[in-house]
């Protein structure tokens, strides 16, 4: 039987899913989470097989929460499915150990198939997604330049983006100059479009 924890931060989709794969006879989903901090207790708590981890949730996003698994739980492997499936979160996720990747439009038994192989100590990357990460080629960005670039893409003010990457306001400034000039353009929202639009964020 493989013991598994499932975190997601929308209840109906967690529950819905939770159900799904508990219709598997080779799967017990033994707690779910709603949010990032919660879900790196259930796994140190019941010590599951394996982690289906939400790419965005409150209090840790699922890499963030990957990362921790793999300093608290190594033995626990660690699945992402995610409605946000661009390329750079596809490899920031493997770089922090993730052994599956799949889009929430995959159907439940793509996603028990792929619990399975990772369990087994197998990798499960969304073809799609793996042939995205491949065409967009090596970003020039760091990985905190990256993240500091997706938190001011929604027009935030450098005091918010400090605040919430844990930053000085300077620090931040600093980390979006380098993504401007490294990037060829302007400013930083240009920066944060390029960078989309090449699947770097």
């Amino acid at each position: 039987m493989i013991r598994l924890v499932l975190a997601d931060d929308e209840t109906l989709i967690r529950d819905a899913v939770a159900a799904l794969l508990a219709l598997e006879d080779d799967l017990d989903v033994v707690a779910v989470a709603g949010d990032g901090p919660a879900a790196v207790d259930a796994v140190v708590r019941h010590r599951p097989d394996v982690a289906v981890l939400d790419l965005q949730m409150p209090g840790a996003d699922g890499i963030a929460v990957a990362e921790e698994v793999g300093r608290r739980e190594p033995g626990c492997r660690v699945v992402i499915v995610t409605g946000h499936g661009r390329p750079g979160h596809l490899k920031k996720a493997l770089s922090a150990g993730v052994r599956g990747f799949l889009p929430k439009t995959a159907p439940a038994t793509v996603l028990a198939d792929a619990v399975r192989q990772v369990a087994a100590g197998g990798r499960y990357v969304d073809p799609e997604l793996a042939a995205d990460a491949i065409a967009a080629g090596d970003s020039p960005l760091t990985a905190r330049e990256a993240d500091v670039l997706e938190l001011a893409a929604d027009g935030a003010p450098v005091d918010e983006i400090a605040e919430r990457a844990a930053l000085a306001p300077g620090t931040v400034r600093n980390y979006l100059s380098s993504a401007v000039a490294k990037l060829g353009v302007t400013n930083r929202h240009e920066a944060a479009r390029v960078a989309r639009g090449q699947g770097w964020l």
